[in-house]
């Protein structure tokens, strides 16, 4: 069945399917959302107003004011400190715990490496090598003897029995199975032959025949009558029963069933669900328009509010600013606020000259440390020469690098 279509046409889009009747509801609906929907819109608009001016007048100002105080009180000491005082410092205790960690850890672990681990390294590799050339005499002197011992296992097992085999057990095993494959032909492959062929071949063909006439008369021709003369007109019988019940439950489905519910959408449902959304429709609408209208009403009642604060206090406090607080400000900018800054200036000059002295005394101690560290270091290393010339002799012509 195809689906419901008005009986004069579509209605044209752009043009109102209510006519008066949609006129008449649109304007009480829309005056009640507007009566609605007037307070909300001016309370969300105050709201968005007041955020706006406490964000620009309050948390921006304040926001400018830590930040400026984050960089004078702290960002700009700690780089003075860092730079004058805690650079030097760490670099001079740093180049104290190298040349210690140096001391203490590197050049014994060195020594300890170049002069006991690496030749006591070279004795092992030399007793292994000479392990390893008597282990490969060892192995050629038992690859030789097993090469004897197979030569002689060849010479007196394996040609015997090899002459053996061929001579002897070869010959008879042959003669042997050529007399026992005539006596079982003989005795045993021609009689069962002529019995298949002369006896049970013709016995079976006759019990064959037999059987297939009797399969044919006692089971196929009974089979085929009950099927053509009993089944098949029952069958048929019972195929246009179905089909009878079938169309007489499809009728009595379609009138009791189809046409009732399709009367039902046609005349209840369908204008019911027309009626309801016309009345959706122009409540939204009407929310909508008395959104727009409610913020006319409110930009314009706050623009006058706004209007009136401007000139009872805004007018008020610019001219206090210009005439009274600019002036004196710059006053005190010219009597205090300035010989205050050039004091500071003139004290963080001489704070940060005593940091320098303070660095370069460092840096010369640090100097002085690294000189006398060379000294010791060149001492040891003569002392180190004259023992070992003393207990082993000559230095050898290959001159070992100096520790790190």
């Amino acid at each position: 069945m195809n689906a419901y279509q008005p009986r004069h046409g579509s209605v044209p889009r752009g043009e109102d399917p209510g006519g008066c009747l949609t006129a008449v509801v649109r304007w009480p609906v829309r005056i009640v959302m507007f009566v609605l929907v007037l307070p909300v819109r001016m309370v969300w608009d105050g709201l968005r107003l007041a955020w706006r001016a406490f964000a620009r007048g309050v948390l921006v100002p304040v926001g400018r004011g830590l930040a400026w105080l984050g960089r004078t009180c702290v960002v700009a000491p700690a780089g003075w400190l860092w730079r004058n005082l805690l650079a030097p410092v760490c670099s001079g205790v740093a180049l104290v715990l190298t040349w210690t960690a140096k001391i203490l850890f590197v050049w014994p672990w060195a020594g300890l490496w170049r002069y006991v681990l690496v030749p006591a390294g070279h004795g092992l590799a030399a007793a292994g090598r000479g392990l390893a050339a008597a282990g490969r005499g060892l192995a050629r002197a038992g690859r030789a003897l097993a090469g004897g011992i197979a030569s002689l296992g060849r010479a007196l097992v394996v040609v015997p029995a090899g002459w053996l085999y061929a001579h002897l057990l070869a010959p008879l095993t042959r003669g042997t199975g050529r007399g026992l494959g005539l006596l079982g032909r003989y005795l045993l492959v021609l009689p069962a032959v002529l019995l298949w062929r002369r006896v049970l071949a013709p016995t079976g063909r006759g019990v064959g025949a037999l059987a297939a006439w009797l399969w044919r008369w006692l089971a196929v021709a009974p089979a085929v009558g009950l099927h053509r003369h009993v089944l098949t007109p029952l069958g048929h019988a019972v195929v246009a029963v179905v089909r009878g019940t079938g169309a007489a439950l499809a009728w009595l489905g379609r009138h009791l069933c189809v046409l009732p519910a399709l009367a039902l959408h046609r005349w209840v449902l369908t204008p019911l669900g027309r009626g309801l959304a016309l009345l959706v429709r122009e409540i939204a609408g009407a929310a909508v328009v008395a959104w727009q209208v409610a913020g006319r009403v409110t930009a314009a009642l706050f623009h006058a509010v706004g209007r009136g604060l401007y000139v009872l206090l805004i007018v008020p406090c610019v001219a206090l600013w210009r005439y009274v607080l600019a002036p004196a400000g710059r006053a005190l900018r010219a009597w205090v606020w300035r010989p205050t800054a050039r004091a500071a200036r003139a004290t963080g000059r001489a704070l940060r000259d005593a940091g320098r002295a303070v660095g370069g005394s460092l840096r010369d101690a640090g100097r002085a440390v690294g000189a006398a560290l060379a000294a010791a270091r060149s001492s040891f290393r003569a002392t180190r020469s004259e023992l070992r010339r003393a207990l082993v002799g000559a230095p050898r012509s290959r001159e070992r690098e100096p520790l790190p």
